[in-house]
């Protein structure tokens, strides 16, 4: 069976052809001018491209294509006919579904050719503050935000490999210097060539069903009553907030039943207990809301946005820092459960907002040579 595969083109001019084949056009030309030389002629072609493309065309697909006969004119055989029956047929079909892909394809490609849009890759910690600033920042600002989710750990990496511009990270609004955070993040992260861009402030706790039949009102509750709990993957920031959470509360991972049951986002953490396949899972207080389940808070964490120091003057980051600068957003970013704006589109040092770095300060001249003149 021969495959189908699909092409466009990009023009300035219109074509009125949904979808075009070269090789259809050579067959419709042929068959209306009877003859190669005719048919290159009005399809402006050489009679050697023609004749050489139609040759090709007939090892590639194992059948002739064109009859010639002494004293005739040349005409299309069976399969030629047949395939340019089909192309009739796929055009009269289905133009609404091409028509509907061109016009998809031209409103993407729109960004390309417009100036004043702006394309930023994001690989970003889960978070369900993205998806409305993606949606406002196309609309109200034409900055089109590429977000890819992923890990903190591993958004953070793609960053440092170039495979982004910014990454999405978040930590506890006071993080320990000591922490599995500060240990996790600290060699992924350089002050001097990150910076951080301000994005909000949420709340992680609990997810549980409605009423909280079970009282689960910590993780102490969680290990001391058995219930079923579900975690995130190795790598995201919530795994690394959770063990913290732990070690703070004195507990160990295997107090915790399910602990290596894992789901790859907040809203799916939230589904898993909507559906009753658990009792609890450390997520946001916005995907437990937008599901009608209980929320009980455990730790206020700031979201953090970060790029590389070079990066800051790109288009595509002023065009990000206005959209979280404006009113609208920050409003937009109020009314979502569980978040507040917390310096929103400021650039932050990251030891200002991390406090994992000291730095020895630098000695006096005389200093220095007390020192060296004493060995």
């Amino acid at each position: 069976m021969h495959r189908v595969q699909l092409h466009y083109t990009l023009r300035r001019d219109a074509s009125d052809a949904l979808v075009r084949h070269p090789l259809i056009d050579l067959l419709q030309a042929v068959d209306a001018h009877g003859s190669i030389s005719a048919a290159a002629r009005a399809l402006g072609l050489s009679y050697r491209h023609v004749w050489g493309e139609l040759k090709r065309w007939e090892d590639e697909l194992g059948s002739e294509l064109i009859l010639w006969e002494k004293g005739q004119s040349a005409r299309l055989s069976d399969f030629g006919a047949k395939l340019m029956w089909a192309e009739r047929q796929a055009q009269a079909r289905l133009s609404p579904q091409i028509e509907a892909l061109r016009a998809d394809l031209e409103r993407a490609f729109a960004v390309a050719f417009d100036p004043s849009a702006h394309v930023l890759t994001l690989y970003a910690s889960h978070d369900d503050a993205l998806p409305a600033l993606r949606a406002h920042a196309a609309a109200e600002h034409n900055l089109h935000l590429d977000v890819r989710f992923t890990g903190s750990v591993d958004a953070i990496a793609a960053l440092n490999e170039g495979r982004c511009i910014m990454a999405g990270f978040h930590t506890l609004t006071q993080p320990d210097p000591d922490s599995l955070a500060a240990r996790t993040y600290k060699p992924l992260l350089q002050p001097g060539l990150h910076k951080i861009i301000g994005f909000g402030r949420r709340t992680q706790g609990l997810i549980v069903a409605p009423g909280n039949p079970l009282g689960l009102h910590s993780l102490q509750d969680v290990a001391r009553t058995g219930a079923r709990f579900v975690n995130r993957p190795m790598g995201s920031g919530t795994r690394v907030l959770l063990d913290d959470l732990l070690a703070g509360a004195g507990l160990s991972a295997a107090a915790l039943s399910g602990y290596a049951d894992t789901e790859p986002s907040h809203a799916a953490v939230a589904q898993a207990v909507a559906a009753a396949q658990a009792d609890a899972g450390l997520g946001i207080e916005l995907a437990a809301r937008s599901r009608g389940l209980d929320f009980v808070p455990l730790a206020h964490e700031d979201y953090h946005l970060v790029c590389l120091k070079s990066a800051l003057e790109q288009p595509a980051i002023q065009a990000l820092r206005a959209t979280l600068h404006s009113a609208a957003w920050q409003e937009r970013m109020a009314a979502l459960a569980g978040y507040t704006c917390t310096r929103c589109g400021d650039i932050l040092s990251l030891r200002e907002r991390l406090p994992w770095w000291t730095f020895r300060k630098k000695s006096s001249p005389s200093r220095r040579r007390m020192v060296t003149d004493s060995y």
